[in-house]
């Protein structure tokens, strides 16, 4: 492997796939360009409606090569005007490949990064799905397309409630598994005391260290 994708090839690698997801009906889609310091990275934003938030990943995963998911953040949000509940799906075009296995030998990729271009630039994609207001907030499981799914959409549910419609063995991960059937504790209705660094290992870990102020909601 040699080279570096040029700063040009993946700004026109997101403006040419903002172009193309927006034409599907529920999407809409921008790209933010985000530095570290040194160097522009384009993210592409994308907010689909939960009704069209299946099919724009199964077009991401099929027709896009996008092939990592990294993370799923589930938000509350019981005061805003224009939506109740939130996922943002954060996924990575890698554009690495399975190497080629010959007579048992594995044939190693050899890529000139400078000249990718296309659906082979890496890219960094981040969906926003907004729920509105309901008791059972839900949208379509992407498990069986992304392995790194599996794991991320269970402990959104855990955590915030968020139920994944068609996830297999959806469970907690978390919190106890015997923890009451609709608790979830990052729901903004939940009055949780705020542990300090020195306190984390209170009683609730077996070693009978309760803060003197234990009775106080913070």
């Amino acid at each position: 492997m040699s080279g570096v994708v040029s700063e040009q090839a993946q700004i026109s690698a997101a403006e040419d796939l903002v172009k193309e997801i927006d034409a599907i009906e529920g999407v809409i889609s921008s790209v933010d360009q985000r530095s570290n310091g040194t160097q522009i990275r384009p993210v592409v934003k994308i907010v689909a409606s939960p009704e069209s938030w299946r099919g724009v990943a199964e077009s991401l995963y099929s027709d896009y090569g996008v092939d990592y998911c990294s993370m799923i953040t589930g938000i509350h949000w019981p005061e805003s005007s224009d939506k109740t509940w939130e996922v943002v799906y954060h996924f990575l075009r890698t554009g690495i490949k399975d190497p080629v296995i010959e007579d048992g030998l594995v044939i190693p990729n050899i890529v000139d990064f400078s000249k990718v271009k296309g659906k082979n630039v890496p890219l960094e994609i981040q969906i926003s799905i907004k729920i509105g207001d309901t008791r059972t907030p839900s949208v379509a499981s992407v498990q069986d397309l992304w392995v790194g799914a599996d794991w991320n959409e269970k402990e959104t549910w855990d955590l915030v409630g968020i139920d994944f419609e068609g996830h297999e063995e959806m469970r907690r991960v978390l919190n106890p598994h015997e923890s009451p059937v609709g608790f979830h504790p990052l729901q903004k209705q939940h009055k949780l005391r705020y542990h300090g660094f020195e306190e984390m290992y209170d009683d609730a870990q077996g070693f009978m260290r309760k803060p003197v102020d234990s009775s106080r909601v913070k």
